[in-house]
């Protein structure tokens, strides 16, 4: 009878313990096919540990970590400086990928279109309406482009998708940064909106005439044809592994708190809308064990889920800032 009872309390404690491993996190949905990967993986080797993420978008994420309603966010925006101030836990940005934002459009008749920045800018502003505009047809030439309406889809909530994408157009358009700018949620002079990439995605595949932006890997999985952007050095790339590892090979020293920008970057054969992705996580928390698996998790990933970015069109982390990485999960407390 002593022994059964001493059974059963052990498996309460082991239970209980299961229970307390469970991290929960939100945010961007830019990197959700490999955090979904991940978090499975690890959660299915690591007995009695759930790893729970919404893709909720980036500006969701930063909302929920900052009000310390999740042991993590996620974001593809770098938090600025007063975001952070604000904030009621500090926070450390952890780079995960590199990823790559491509145009996506629906023209009936064409496979491939080319998008110079100008051009792109002004499709968004509203100011080129058509797709047999003459500027689109200097870029394309032998493509067949009809007389059709332009129908601008972007998203409809807080995200780091977007920033990304206005970021670059407030790098190559003076009128965007003088007007929208840059941010997760900028004022759309005109379009229509989608939730998510998904949603993005889905609205681009159903409307012709249509053109939107999404993570690489959406337009892959989703079959949606992608075009070419013209980067800095006047060369016509389209999103790849490739493009992105030149682009971040731009950043020469990456700064201590990993946060940074490497849209239009320099380089023959950089893509000019790539970016790196966060996770955002607590400097310290009151929660010891959830804080013990959140750094082995964040270890684990570094050492062993960065050779699987590829698989799924991200590119990995350089060693540079893995070994930079290493050391500030080491030093959370």
């Amino acid at each position: 009878m002593k022994r059964t009872l001493i059974a059963v309390g052990l498996l309460i404690l082991a239970m209980s313990s299961a229970q307390a491993q469970k991290l929960t996190g939100a945010g961007a949905t830019f990197p959700y096919p490999i955090y979904s990967k991940w978090f499975s993986e690890y959660s299915a080797s690591h007995q009695g540990v759930q790893v729970n993420y919404q893709s909720i978008g980036s500006g969701g994420g930063i909302s929920q970590v900052t009000k310390g309603l999740v042991d993590f966010g996620a974001s593809d925006m770098p938090m600025t400086d007063e975001m952070l101030a604000a904030s009621k836990v500090k926070l450390i940005h952890f780079p995960t990928v590199i990823g790559a934002v491509v145009p996506v459009f629906n023209v009936p008749g064409a496979s491939d279109i080319r998008f110079s920045a100008d051009v792109l800018a002004d499709i968004y502003l509203g100011r080129i309406a058509n797709w047999n505009d003459g500027r689109i047809a200097k870029d394309n030439p032998g493509t067949h482009l009809p007389d059709l309406k332009i129908i601008v889809v972007h998203r409809s909530d807080g995200s780091g998708t977007s920033y990304i994408f206005t970021d670059y157009l407030s790098k190559v358009s003076k009128e965007w940064a003088g007007g929208p700018g840059k941010g997760t949620s900028p004022s759309w002079p005109v379009g229509v909106g989608g939730k998510g990439n998904e949603g993005v995605a889905g609205l681009v595949r159903q409307l012709p005439g249509a053109v939107g932006y999404v993570e690489l890997i959406y337009a892959l999985q989703n079959r949606i044809t992608y075009g070419a952007v013209k980067n800095p050095a006047g060369n016509w790339v389209k999103g790849s592994i490739s493009g992105v590892t030149d682009a971040a090979a731009s950043i020469k020293q990456m700064p201590a708190d990993f946060r940074v920008s490497i849209t239009n970057a320099p380089g023959a054969k950089a893509y000019p809308i790539s970016s790196f992705t966060y996770l955002l996580i607590p400097v310290s928390s009151n929660n010891a064990t959830n804080r013990k698996v959140l750094k082995d998790l964040l270890s684990w990933i570094v050492k062993s889920g960065e050779s699987e970015v590829s698989a799924l069109s991200y590119a990995p982390l350089p060693e540079s800032v893995v070994q930079k990485e290493l050391k500030a999960i080491y030093a959370l407390q």
